[in-house]
């Protein structure tokens, strides 16, 4: 038992880069696949049954037969107002479950008890309403943060090219390199500060649930315990958006094959009717899945930075195998 609690000290509590990050985040997902897709299946679902409903819904609310552009118009901006809602339910239903296996993890990483999905939701059970409100709080206010950067962002660099082109219109090269050069500075930047303000609140289900604190002094927490974490998050954060996407498009390609033999427009629909239900909820059903394979990757990155972050600043390393030793 001892050997091989020291092993996972040893593997788990060291410093760790962006690649090491990533890196232990994939095999310590490979070790305990099926108990981290039971992990994260629960709020995928709920998120498709969602979508499948809301489907329904659009289709019953909208004529079916009408022709009409506006209408149809109003049949897509409901179905993505349907996808954002699933957009937040699946996020603070993942940040409140991240809570409950960071507990379980460190349980892991402390005493070398086995990672449950029955232990994780216990945890979650166990301060379920804390987590739900701060979880709501914290998706709320990173994507207002997300939205008002990215749109001042694009304003921004879409002003200095503009004015870039103007001051340089005798010469259309140099022009063009600048524009190039703006847009991808403006975009680094943009990047770089949506990282900066999540890499700030990423922590707060942890401290909850591994520190015992309250919801608020646990955002008080994780502001000073993030440190210069930006490069570690955001290269967790595009490895997984990057994975999925890649995930995504293997699974649409024969889905949109069988579309096209059933004589889907898939590109030119020009009623409601003429958008099928079923290939709307399968496209759903193959996000959702992808989701439910590789929000683990996430969720196991998450836990090993906030641990990462003690041992670095709190010599955390040591505070468990003191309590290893001493109980």
């Amino acid at each position: 038992m001892a050997d091989s609690f020291s092993s996972t000290i040893q593997m788990s509590l060291e410093p760790l880069g962006a690649g090491d990050l990533i890196d232990r985040s994939i095999r310590f997902y490979r070790k305990n696949f099926w108990t981290f897709i039971l992990i994260a299946a629960p709020p995928v679902i709920l998120g498709t049954l969602f979508f499948v409903g809301w489907t329904f819904l659009a289709k019953n609310i909208f004529s079916m037969n009408s022709s009409s552009e506006f209408e149809l118009a109003f049949y897509q901006l409901f179905l993505g107002l349907g996808n954002v809602v699933i957009w937040v339910i699946q996020t603070v239903a993942t940040l409140v479950v991240m809570g409950g296996a960071s507990r379980n993890f460190v349980r892991h990483l402390l005493y070398n008890e086995e990672i449950t999905f029955g232990e994780t939701y216990r945890n979650t059970k166990s301060r379920l309403l804390s987590l739900v409100g701060i979880s709501s709080l914290i998706t709320v206010v990173l994507g207002f943060f997300g939205v008002f950067i990215v749109y001042f962002g694009f304003i921004a660099g879409a002003a200095a090219i503009i004015f870039a082109v103007w001051v340089l219109e005798p010469l259309p090269i140099a022009a063009f390199i600048v524009s190039l050069v703006i847009g991808i500075a403006v975009a680094f930047g943009t990047l770089y500060l949506m990282f900066l303000i999540i890499s700030r609140f990423v922590y707060i289900p942890q401290i909850m649930m591994v520190e015992g604190q309250a919801a608020f002094s646990a955002m008080n927490r994780s502001l000073s315990l993030a440190g210069k974490n930006v490069k570690r998050v955001a290269m967790l954060f595009i490895f997984t958006l990057v994975t999925t996407y890649s995930a995504l498009a293997i699974l649409y390609i024969p889905l949109g094959w069988y579309a096209w033999m059933e004589g889907v427009q898939i590109f030119s629909f020009a009623t409601v009717d003429s958008i099928p239900a079923w290939y709307q909820i399968a496209k759903q059903v193959i996000s959702q899945a992808s989701l439910i394979l590789l929000t683990p990757i996430w969720m196991i990155g998450l836990c090993l930075l906030y641990i990462d972050e003690r041992v670095r600043k709190e010599g955390y390393d040591v505070e468990l195998l003191a309590a290893r030793r001493l109980g």
